[in-house]
Formats: structure tokens, sequence, C-alpha cells
């Protein structure tokens, strides 16, 4: 059947996390999963090893409710896949460079990144009204 040729045609979309999209997850309650369905279809959600480093520094260091909402997206960020970076340190440049290697959408509300992102022309999944997920 033709549908069954439109599925197979599809290309699975690739979403990578920075840390304030986990964290925002707890702050706003948003569903993550059914939000990035609803905008992409079939996609798979990553999460750099950069942002893990992050979360875990946060949930150790940061202030109160910083550090239990890291604690909380550290915890979630275990059910999606690990993405090794070949840079270290700036989570800024790693998302940038995982989404132009694996043509990916970054999935942040960080307004410099976004801004980055934009003019490399890459996409970019942002948080809109605190309640929708929103694509640039």
């Amino acid at each position: 059947m033709a549908s069954d040729r439109l599925c197979r045609d599809r290309k699975e979309r690739i979403v990578i996390l920075d840390t304030n999209a986990l964290m925002m997850l707890f702050e706003f309650s948003i569903d993550l999963e059914s939000e990035l369905n609803r905008l992409l279809g079939a996609n798979s959600i990553f999460v750099p090893t950069t942002v893990l480093d992050e979360l875990k520094f946060l949930s150790e260091n940061g202030n109160g409710k910083q550090k239990r909402i890291a604690k909380s997206a550290l915890a979630l960020s275990k059910n999606y896949r690990c993405m090794r970076t070949h840079l270290s340190g700036s989570v800024d440049n790693s998302l940038i460079s995982l989404a132009k290697e694996n043509d990916g959408i970054v999935l942040t509300n960080d307004k410099e990144i976004r801004k980055k992102l934009k003019e490399l022309n890459l996409k970019v999944i942002f948080l809109r009204a605190k309640k929708k997920l929103s694509m640039q």
C-alpha cells in the first residue's frame, strides 16, 4: 500500500537535548515524547556527554531548587541514548558540533545557542508559551 511506502520513506529525526531542555521538563511539566512526536513524527532522543557532566555538576553544586531539578533531569536522561562528544569543555560547542555531524535538531531554550544554531542554518526546538514545543 502507498501508506506503507510513505512510512518507510520517513527519516527518523535525531533530537539532541541541552541541559536546560531536560530541566525545563520539570519546571513546566512538558510531555517531551508526545510533543516531539507531534512536531517530528519518528524521532530518537540523545543526550550528549557534556550535558550529562553539566547535570551532574548542578545536582551536586546547584542551589536548592536547581539542585533538585538537576537530579531529576539526570535520572530522566538515563531513558535516552547517550551521545559521546569529541569536544571537551563548552556544552554549546558540543551541541552545535553534534547537530552538524548527525543532521540533528537541538532542543534548547538558551537564546545564545538558538542564535548560533540559526546562523548555521541548523534546526532548533524550543519551549513556547511554557507549554508547547515549537521548531525553528
